[in-house]
């Protein structure tokens, strides 16, 4: 049986490849993304000293979620009040709630569409000089932003670590491919550094079967050439087994 290439973080690939296994899944691993975190500027420590002027903050992934509960350790012993607070999926609405937030995740999708459809977010855009502050990585969740300025909002970005290629990336690919029949891909970077690393090798690898978070990453892939693409429900790990499950790889 082929093996599924998990493609997250290392740590996110061993819980996963545990959980896979019980089902009887063959999997490997190989990160397609390294996270840096960023050096705090005086600009972000302005944002945080000022958290209570916002009216809602966005959170968009796990990490961006750790890394931001960090800074804020820092100025606020105590959460302010007064704060929606979003989550892109329910893995990141987890660490915030463990953190003592309450937190609002969509429930019928995990991407922005689904988490502006909350009817929370109706009321919010209604407000006269909405702030709206959004932790994230460098770059993405633009449509996001898009919408909020769209009715007058204004959004701040906390960008909180940069996704990078791992360094051996090209290296291993090559040594691993050759057992691989499905592949892991949970962001349209993760994606772009799976094409590149592939190199003269890409147009048998782009006919594995690839798992992805959403319609987008769907189309990204299917514009590179990947034929054989399923849409997860969302990118959590239960969301990922369900898609696996099924559509298995043969």
């Amino acid at each position: 049986m082929s093996a599924l290439l998990l493609t997250r973080l290392a740590e996110d690939n061993q819980r996963l490849a545990s959980r896979f296994e019980a089902l009887g899944v063959r999997t490997c691993s190989l990160p397609l993304l390294e996270i840096e975190a960023q050096v705090e500027t005086p600009e972000q420590r302005r944002m945080l000293l000022d958290l209570d002027r916002y009216q809602a903050v966005m959170v968009v992934s796990p990490v961006a979620a750790r890394l931001g509960l960090q800074r804020m350790d820092q100025y606020w012993p105590q959460w302010p009040v007064g704060i929606d607070w979003f989550a892109v999926g329910a893995g990141t609405a987890r660490i915030l709630e463990q953190a003592g937030l309450a937190v609002q995740v969509p429930q019928a999708g995990q991407d922005s569409e689904a988490l502006l459809a909350l009817p929370r977010w109706q009321a919010l855009l209604q407000q006269p000089d909405l702030r709206v502050l959004i932790w994230r990585g460098q770059g993405g969740r633009q449509w996001l932003a898009s919408q909020v300025q769209a009715a007058g909002g204004q959004v701040d970005y906390l960008e909180l670590y940069r996704r990078v290629m791992p360094a051996q990336l090209r290296v291993h690919l090559p040594r691993m491919a050759a057992e691989v029949g499905g592949i892991l891909l949970m962001s349209a970077q993760a994606l772009e550094h799976w094409h590149d690393a592939a190199g003269e090798d890409w147009l048998r690898q782009s006919a594995w079967r690839c798992w992805v978070p959403s319609q987008r990453v769907a189309d990204s892939a299917r514009a590179l050439g990947c034929k054989d693409i399923i849409v997860c429900r969302g990118a959590d790990d239960d969301a990922v087994i369900e898609a696996v499950m099924a559509h298995p790889l043969r």
